[in-house]
């Protein structure tokens, strides 16, 4: 009999395996080509449905020596524990995985999931900010 595999040195291992199962729930019923903003709604119903607690499309101000820089929107922060930013593409970018770092980097963070919604299904990587 197969067990779960599980690592024993993720960061907030518990709620990341969750992310992940809502993520792959939401493009098994919805499959690819949708706007982001589709799949950001599908995986809010999730999270309600998983008493998941979550902030949506919440602020992160970047200041420069005291001085407004401009402001970060990401999409989801999960338990205020978690960043995770949802993208309909078939590829990780540089661009992506810098930007979350910053988000987390602004909010004092550890962990971020990058989901990208792809046609041969859900792919994501997690950020570390070790700062």
């Amino acid at each position: 009999m197969l067990g779960e595999l599980k690592r024993n040195d993720l960061i907030y291992p518990n709620l990341s395996y969750r992310v992940i199962g809502i993520l792959f729930e939401v493009w098994t019923d919805l499959g690819w080509g949708h706007k982001e903003s589709f799949y950001e709604k599908a995986i809010a119903q999730e999270f309600d449905l998983s008493k998941t607690v979550f902030v949506e499309q919440l602020p992160a101000k970047i200041n420069y020596k005291g001085k407004s820089l401009g402001v970060y929107y990401f999409d989801f922060l999960l338990e205020n524990k978690i960043i995770l930013e949802v993208k309909v593409r078939n590829y990780f970018s540089n661009k992506d995985i810098f930007q979350l770092y910053s988000y987390l980097r602004a909010k004092g963070l550890k962990l971020g999931i990058i989901a990208h919604f792809t046609r041969s299904g859900v792919k994501f990587k997690r950020v570390v900010n070790l700062k």
